[in-house]
């Protein structure tokens, strides 16, 4: 087997507990893998204003990946390579998403919008993301910005299919998946966690063969593709645990820092 040269981590539901708060066995993970010479960063589908808590307390050096990792950015959170949904295709996602009855939220660069402040889980993304949204009442004026479309709901069937009818929608033209299933993203064509593990690989010298991913939900399935090593959380579905490498304990019992110690064996 090919040394674990790098390991790529999702954040919500892997990295971090539902209280969105890193732990001290994460944190220790990490740590350790940067004493043993391997590399660490996390790709996300959260906007770029949402991963810079993370940097400080995981030393993190690397360029990290958001908005699935369509965007890539440096540590201190300069864009280095940046994709766009097309304008018309955003329209149409946002009039699907309104059609579905889902929340919708733009993302651009560094603004979070959205024309329902009261919407059932903006409370949880300020949270999450650290970030207050922009209220708009219009999102035409952002349409050629438009880093992630995300629609939001607490009915997970309603919003597996509108998944499937996204797909249909966009077509070539976006890549929509559920990043938890309250969250349905749609993200810019070409580029996905899979992609952003192929460009770190290139960036670092090494074979995907030497990585290990490790995530929870189906926009994972993604980079476990491109990888030598893929752990599946605890707390995922059965489908991504079946296409894992590994599966490890829950983001709810630092199933993070149970699969590192696993990787530090493969190193």
């Amino acid at each position: 087997m090919t040394r674990i040269s790098l390991v790529v981590s999702d954040v919500d539901g892997t990295l971090l507990p539902k209280d969105k708060i890193l732990t001290e066995g994460n944190k220790r993970a990490v740590a350790k893998l940067r004493e043993a010479g391997i590399g660490f960063t996390i790709v996300s589908s959260r906007p770029t204003i949402g991963m810079g808590f993370l940097i400080e307390p995981l030393a993190i050096g690397l360029p990290i990946g958001a908005f699935n990792g369509s965007s890539i950015v440096d540590s201190k959170l300069k864009p280095i390579e940046q994709h766009l949904i097309p304008p018309a295709t955003t329209q149409r996602s946002i009039d699907l998403l309104t059609e579905f009855g889902a929340d919708i939220w733009l993302f651009t660069n560094d603004k979070w919008l959205t024309r329902n402040p009261d919407g059932e889980y903006v409370a949880h993304e300020k949270r999450a993301i650290k970030h207050d949204p922009a209220i708009v009442t219009d999102f035409t004026p952002y349409l050629t910005g438009a880093c992630k479309i995300v629609g939001a709901s607490s009915d997970a069937a309603m919003l597996q299919r509108c998944e499937t009818a996204m797909q249909q929608t966009v077509g070539d033209q976006a890549i929509a998946v559920r990043s938890q299933t309250y969250y349905l993203d749609v993200t810019p064509p070409g580029h996905d966690k899979g992609t952003f593990v192929e460009a770190m690989a290139r960036r670092l010298g090494i074979s995907t063969a030497a990585v290990a991913t490790i995530g929870d939900m189906q926009n994972d399935l993604a980079m476990f593709a491109k990888s030598g090593v893929s752990f599946a959380m605890g707390n995922a579905t059965d489908d991504v645990k079946a296409r894992a490498t590994h599966v490890t304990d829950s983001n709810e019992r630092d199933g993070f820092a149970a699969a590192m110690e696993t990787v530090l064996k493969l190193a």
